[in-house]
């Protein structure tokens, strides 16, 4: 692989993880806050919009299945 590539990588992955710790904090950043975003990942807001959407959908995708999973098997309260 060329060199280029994996430095890109390791940057997309600290992209990344910047979004994942802004989505833990705020799932619905406003306006500023997206704009904030995108300076500190290097991306347009317009990106970090879409970024949201997807990863809410995921979380909401992944709430489902866990409530799913809860209700297959119940745990008594008593």
């Amino acid at each position: 692989l060329p060199i280029s590539l994996s430095l890109n990588n390791a940057s997309f992955l600290e992209q990344l993880e910047e979004l994942e710790k802004m989505f833990q904090e705020d799932h619905y950043p406003d306006n500023e806050k997206r704009r904030e975003i995108a300076a500190v990942v290097g991306v347009t807001p317009q990106r970090i919009m879409v970024w949201f959407q997807n990863r809410r959908a995921k979380w909401r995708k992944s709430e489902k299945l866990s409530v799913k999973g809860n209700k297959k098997y119940p745990t008594s309260s008593a």
